[in-house]
């Protein structure tokens, strides 16, 4: 995802429904929705936007659609996170890093299974290069 797009909070949540469901109709999606749920018209303006935004599609069922993601839940996730690196932390992922760290408070084990999964991560660096 070269862009950086924004979803709004509505957007993101019709998002992760249709990344758990896989595809849905508006039906589907809205039932996923915790009380009180949305109503039918707002998930279908919402779908609107992410087509055209880019984020799904759909494909006709009779007098229905069905929506599914063109965008992986992971690439979203890693250009968030990305994003919020550039606007917080200077582009800085130790600082980045550091601040989870902290704010998670993590236990040694914790701290050791991250060291030894970026070193991991090192090894293959160089492999490659």
């Amino acid at each position: 995802m070269g862009k950086k797009v924004q979803l709004t909070k509505a957007e993101e949540e019709v998002m992760k429904i249709l990344w758990d469901l896989g595809s849905g109709l508006v039906r589907d999606i809205r039932d996923r929705f915790g009380d009180p749920k949305p109503a039918r018209n707002t998930v279908s303006t919402v779908l609107r936007i992410l087509e055209k935004k880019g984020f799904v599609a759909h494909e006709p069922l009779g007098n229905v659609h069905r929506y599914y993601p063109l965008l992986d839940k992971s690439d979203y996730s890693r250009s968030q996170l990305l994003c919020l690196m550039d606007s917080y932390f200077n582009n800085s992922f130790p600082a980045m890093a550091s601040m989870f760290v902290n704010a998670r408070d993590l236990s040694a084990k914790e701290l050791e299974e991250l060291l030894e999964e970026t070193k991991k991560e090192i090894e293959n660096l160089k492999k490659k290069s």
